[in-house]
């Protein structure tokens, strides 16, 4: 077993449980933070694996239940459970070397992704990471940047929808984005534990690939040989929407607005959702995805 132990917060998530799998495989001492009566019972029992109940507000609580961890993750929903600040309060408490914050998504050192209201509290997290990091030199964390998650994408139909053909083809469907598989960001995850040094204290950005709306279509055509019903639209106008929902306070449609934040953030150039000129993916281990590979992988949601 590595002597570096983890703890994990939202191991139970669509992010959470691959990563679980991927520290467990790797041999790694994990303990899992669960909410009290959270469902951290669908977790699979491990020897390696230790789940420890508390709460997320207490300093206090989180501390006692870290101890002698080294590297901290969260997979928490940021949402739900609004701040990170008592994790990373009681990870510098309690020594921990590498804090690895809730990121996992779009480019938050972009100006503009910056200023989405869905990536405004991952923008406010790095800044109290960047503070503690400096006030305590021990201490130092990653931001894991890996665009829109590839198959969870085309599985919600956010992406395109195999199913049934049909997609609405963001700012026309030929942006190039940078998405990821949720098993190549807990690839990343572990590269970032082995690689401290080289990713202290700033964003480090991976893709399982580098594709188009359009190319993916093109795709499932190569497949299957079926037309598709598309229809088009500006994600500068869902931007707009959104803030218009977030507007309404609690009549408004809240989750609508952060996924029309998420595509804008994920599906638009000036957002900076092109990665591929400042990858880390050779650093962390991390493959990026042949064409056969994609194809394989739509071949399964068709």
């Amino acid at each position: 077993m590595h002597s570096t132990k983890i703890a994990l917060a939202g191991a139970t998530g669509n992010l959470g449980i691959p990563i679980l799998k991927a520290l467990v495989d790797a041999n790694f001492s994990v303990t899992v933070l669960s909410r009290k009566g959270g469902n951290s019972s669908i977790l699979t029992p491990h020897p390696n694996l230790v789940v420890k109940e508390v709460n997320f507000d207490s300093v206090e609580s989180l501390a006692y239940a870290i101890h002698g961890a080294e590297v901290v993750i969260s997979c928490l929903a940021t949402i739900a459970i609004g701040s990170q600040n008592p994790l990373i309060d009681a990870s510098v408490t309690t020594g921990v070397k590498r804090f690895i914050p809730a990121e996992f998504g779009m480019d938050s050192a972009n100006h503009l992704c910056a200023q989405l209201p869905v990536c405004a509290p991952k923008v406010d997290t790095q800044k109290y990471l960047q503070e503690k990091s400096k006030s305590n030199p021990g201490f130092t964390y990653t931001a894991i940047a890996n665009g829109l998650f590839l198959d969870w994408g085309l599985k919600m139909n956010l992406i395109l929808n195999l199913a049934e053909h049909s997609a609405i083809l963001y700012n026309g469907g030929d942006v190039p984005f940078s998405t990821t598989n949720l098993a190549d960001v807990a690839t990343a995850v572990l590269g970032v534990i082995h690689h401290q040094p080289q990713t202290a204290n700033r964003v480090v950005y991976v893709h399982s690939a580098l594709v188009t709306q359009n190319e993916l279509i093109q795709f499932a055509k190569e497949i299957d040989g079926k037309d598709w019903v598309t229809k088009t639209q500006d994600t500068e106008d869902i931007r707009k929407e959104s803030l218009v929902e977030v507007a309404k306070g609690p009549q408004g449609d809240i989750d609508a607005a952060m996924l029309g934040f998420c595509l804008c953030g994920s599906l638009a150039t000036s957002y900076g959702c092109d990665f591929s000129s400042h990858l880390d993916n050779g650093l962390l281990g991390v493959k990026e995805s042949s064409k056969d590979d994609l194809r394989a992988l739509l071949a399964t949601y068709l």
